[in-house]
């Protein structure tokens, strides 16, 4: 059987792929043709009203996002995977920083990689001359829309994926293949009349059901953003540093979430409630050598201290005032900047007490 050809009506190979897939630790597995998603005249509305802020890389990807074969020349199937990463919440200290829990821990791509190279490859030893392309959040890939079609779940009003056996902590992988697969029934949608997740946006970033402007996101203006974040935003933010849960904790589906046993998601204890002022004196090298692993590093330092800054103006006390000043003398505008805003918070709330 040559790559281009359709499996046998069996489902031999899909059901070896699936196997394997769980053999190498992921939670699911589901397969799909490689078509046009069926939500992306939704998309390009979502990007015509400018929700994707400014993230123009969504914009320039539209048309490959629209055609896997303009992602993978001649792509037939799709492979998506899901990875548990669901960890305790922990302890949280007020005074102290919030990181997104699936930040808590190494940098899940080089997980995720290792694992779809590993599938990948023994594809190749069932189905010789095949060709794949691997993604984890890294290409063009609509993934949400893909995993439904291939039954992992279906897209909240979140806008994430929700599992009924997973929650919504999950990873998602794909491998784009040139070879014909037997598809997956798609999972329908199970939110009713449940939007316990629309108003746990601290920030109201979930404007309507099943959209999100990303322009308010509290994980956008954590990570994405690269310049300031809107002063009107800031004290919505809280003690948020990294990322943000809430409208995934609000789910009701995650009360049949199992924790991971995975020990590529142990967490790291020292990231479920930093310190923040121990964080704001961190140099360059210290901040490379403590993130280096991690998915912290995509904001930069600048980005972080950014981040915790607000965080101190939200919720430090006169005893942040001194680590604030110091950040007021940083090399980089953008935490000075940060840090004196975050003074004029803790002074305004000193002197209203």
């Amino acid at each position: 059987m040559t790559a281009q050809a359709a499996v046998d009506g069996n489902g031999a190979l899909e059901n070896k792929i699936k196997a394997k897939a769980a053999e190498l630790g992921f939670a699911k597995c589901g397969i799909k043709t490689a078509l046009t998603p069926p939500h992306h005249r939704e998309y390009n509305e979502w990007l015509a009203e400018g929700m994707n802020a400014d993230m123009g890389y969504l914009l320039r990807q539209e048309p490959k996002r629209a055609d896997p074969n303009k992602v993978m020349h001649r792509a037939k199937s799709m492979v998506v995977v899901a990875l548990n990463y669901y960890t305790e919440a922990g302890e949280k200290a007020a005074d102290n920083g919030v990181v997104a829990r699936y930040a808590r821990f190494d940098d899940y791509h080089d997980s995720m990689w290792a694992r779809l190279e590993g599938l990948l490859c023994f594809i190749a030893s069932e189905q010789p001359g095949v060709s794949g392309k691997a993604y984890c959040d890294t290409g063009p890939i609509t993934e949400r829309d893909f995993a439904m079609r291939a039954g992992l779940g279906w897209i909240g009003k979140h806008t994430n994926l929700i599992n009924r056996n997973l929650g919504n902590w999950f990873f998602l992988g794909e491998l784009l293949l040139d070879i014909e697969l037997q598809s997956d029934q798609p999972e329908s949608i199970h939110c009713g009349t449940c939007t316990r997740c629309i108003p746990a946006c601290p920030t109201g970033a979930i404007v309507a059901p099943y959209k999100l402007d990303a322009r308010r996101c509290i994980s956008y203006l954590t990570i994405e953003l690269k310049g300031s974040i809107p002063t009107e935003l800031r004290p919505l933010m809280g003690n948020r540093i990294y990322g943000c849960d809430d409208c995934l904790d609000a789910c009701p589906w995650n009360k049949f979430a199992v924790k991971s046993s995975d020990m590529a998601v142990q967490q790291k204890a020292d990231l479920s409630s930093p310190d923040l002022c121990e964080l704001l004196m961190l140099d360059d090298q210290a901040f490379n050598a403590r993130f280096a692993n991690s998915p912290i590093k995509r904001t930069k330092r600048r980005g972080l201290l950014r981040n915790v800054c607000v965080a101190l103006g939200n919720v430090g006390e006169k005893s942040a005032v001194p680590y604030l000043l110091h950040a007021c003398n940083d090399h980089e505008p953008l935490i000075r900047e940060h840090a004196e805003w975050a003074i004029e918070q803790i002074n305004h709330r000193a002197e209203s007490n």
